[in-house]
């Protein structure tokens, strides 16, 4: 396995902190890191609330990429529950393939940390909806 999934394991696990910010929102229950094609890693943690107001640690971690002025992503780890495994989800999938039409395919995907199981996101999203 490539350092650079290290790297972004410890930045992910660096802010994994599950914790109740109100009785009606809870945080930090997954997070994630994303590499940016200029190497630089961004994280975000997920945030659900009592309605459909949260968000997945992955799009946290890209909006903190974009908020940071980049927009192509080259990796994507993120951490469950008891460091679970699992691919992102449709919302996340979406937001990815429509920040990189063109190239979306190429993003990879850290499917199980611990095996080092590898996918990309043309894998599990072969098609897109507007293709």
């Amino acid at each position: 396995m490539d350092k650079i999934w290290e790297e972004m394991y410890v930045a992910a696990k660096a802010v994994l902190s599950p914790r109740r910010i109100s009785d009606y929102v809870t945080a930090g229950e997954v997070s994630a890191a994303i590499l940016s094609k200029s190497g630089k890693i961004y994280t975000g943690v997920c945030i659900d609330t009592c309605s459909a107001l949260g968000i997945c640690a992955e799009r946290n971690a890209i909006f903190n990429m974009i908020t940071n002025g980049e927009q192509e992503i080259d990796k994507v780890l993120c951490i469950a529950p008891n460091e679970g495994k699992g691919a992102p989800c449709g919302a996340c999938r979406e937001l990815m393939v429509q920040l990189m039409p063109e190239t979306y395919k190429d993003i990879e995907i850290m499917l199980d940390y611990k095996t080092g199981k590898i996918i990309t996101l043309g894998e599990i999203t072969p098609e897109w909806w507007i293709g």
